[in-house]
């Protein structure tokens, strides 16, 4: 029989190889991110739009790469879109969103406080996909963001944990496993369900006061199942399946994020409340 180090190696690998097969190749960093789009850190909101708007990218996902559909869609309708790089390992290039989730949300909150310095604004909003959706609410609770956000948006977040259709419930079977996970990609161990993290940033409550929550999610996810698993419980949340919207959208955990005009209206729709349009199957064209 192998030497346990030996199994658990390739398991490890397995688990890192799941998960970046549901996320873009990342080919890209912050600093080349588009200045003349996004990360223009000359833009100065608008009275139509008068905050920021900060995009927090996914595991395994960069400020570029994450962003390629949603920035420009923001842009073009005269918002001051920013994106960010969080949670790096050393000598892992592009794959970010691995170091542990409490760092990286230290990271958000330095990068908010940028945008709100280069734009005069008072207030944020943030989008995040995936972990992207899950991590700023740590950032929220427990790093005084809550003065500085006027709404989260989280596409496909995974609030309660991410499960990868079930392939987690498999670690236990291999002793070491989760230890493994913890000590070479922290950031993946923290979205485990039942992880420590997610106990500490889900005790008390999904949300904190002054904040305007938003929860979009797709059933056909196949990272965060159940797909309900993210929806947010509280005071000002709204949880939308994107299915409610169109019945016909397949889009599942990456498309969603990555290239869905119909969830992109719907993140529109949850920055400028007030001018909002009916979603529908007819927003792809939006």
């Amino acid at each position: 029989m192998l030497p346990w180090k030996r199994v658990l190696r390739p398991l490890a690998a397995l688990f890192l190889t799941a998960a970046v097969a549901v996320v873009p190749a990342a080919t890209a960093s912050a600093d080349s991110a588009p200045s003349s789009g996004w990360n223009d850190y000359s833009c100065k909101p608008s009275a139509a739009h008068p905050r920021p708007v900060v995009l927090v990218h996914g595991t395994l996902g960069n400020s570029v790469d994450n962003w390629l559909g949603l920035a420009p869609y923001l842009t073009s309708r005269g918002y001051c879109v920013y994106s960010l790089d969080y949670g790096q390992l050393s000598g892992v290039p592009f794959f970010h969103g691995l170091g542990p989730i409490d760092k990286s949300a230290e990271q958000l909150s330095a990068f908010v406080d940028k945008v709100l310095a280069a734009t005069g604004a008072a207030e944020a909003d943030l989008v995040g996909h995936s972990q992207g959706g899950m991590m700023p609410r740590y950032y929220l609770r427990f790093l005084g963001g809550a003065g500085k956000v006027n709404a989260l948006v989280g596409i496909a977040p995974d609030n309660h944990g991410a499960t990868l259709s079930g392939f987690t419930k498999l670690l236990p079977y291999f002793p070491g496993a989760e230890d493994l996970i913890k000590a070479t990609t922290p950031g993946l161990a923290d979205q485990l369900p039942g992880s420590a993290f997610l106990a500490k940033l889900n005790a008390g409550g999904d949300t904190v006061p002054g904040v305007h929550y938003t929860v979009i999610a797709t059933k056909y996810d196949e990272v965060v199942t159940p797909w309900h698993s993210q929806y947010l419980s509280g005071s000002d949340v709204r949880n939308v399946l994107l299915q409610d919207l169109c019945p016909v959208d397949l889009s599942e955990h990456v498309a969603i994020g990555l290239l869905d005009r119909i969830a992109f209206h719907e993140v529109a729709n949850a920055l400028d409340p007030v001018h909002a349009s009916a979603t529908t199957c007819a927003s792809v064209f939006s």
